[in-house]
């Protein structure tokens, strides 16, 4: 059975997205790769066609539609146990994946988010006022949720696949990560955070 589908939504990432999917098939772990082009206009497209045959599902928006839109693209045709959101723009390192199903294959969460704000062996320094921006939409997430998560932005969530796949996802920009915490805090869902490196 495969262990991890990752969802790659992509827009405009020719610079990154052939070294983002060589990483993610260096990690040793089943998984299926679902690629979601949201109408790149930058020659991502081109570059998506040449690597089709290392990604097991390429899906293409004529136009741009937002990453909550490349989400749900991908949502019908998970195949592994477990689910995960991976940005193409390389901030995020797959090979904290193992670090992120580790509190799934302990038996203790049904909903794994990274944090760059916990401890990991490297951090990059942010930005002051976009750490400032970011602590302040968690904070209002919280508020809303009841949850202390640590950042709700974070681009690495992770979940059981029967948990995704029966979310029914409205948001079609960046409104998906506040949308999404909102419909499991609703559920009697045990949530782990865990900190993963961000460059």
């Amino acid at each position: 059975m495969i262990k991890l589908t990752v969802i790659i939504p992509v827009y405009n990432e020719i610079k990154t997205i052939e070294k983002l999917i060589n990483k993610i098939l260096e990690i040793n772990l089943s998984k299926q790769i679902i690629v979601v082009d949201d109408g790149s206009n930058d020659g991502t497209d081109i570059v998506l066609q040449k690597l089709s045959y290392k990604i097991d599902k390429l899906i293409v928006h004529p136009k741009n539609l937002g990453k909550g839109a490349a989400i749900k693209s991908g949502q019908e045709h998970i195949k592994g146990k477990y689910i995960g959101i991976q940005d193409a723009d390389l901030e995020y390192d797959p090979k904290d994946y193992q670090k992120i199903l580790e509190p799934f294959t302990l038996g203790v969460a049904d909903v794994v988010y990274g944090s760059r704000f916990i401890g990991s062996d490297k951090k990059r320094v942010l930005y002051f006022w976009h750490t400032v921006g970011n602590k302040f939409l968690t904070l209002f997430s919280n508020f809303f949720t009841n949850l202390n998560l640590s950042d709700m932005e974070v681009g690495y969530k992770a979940f059981k696949t029967d948990i995704i796949k029966n979310i029914n996802l409205k948001e079609n920009r960046f409104g998906f990560e506040p949308e999404i915490t909102a419909k499991i805090a609703k559920r009697n869902l045990k949530i782990y955070e865990v900190g993963v490196k961000y460059y």
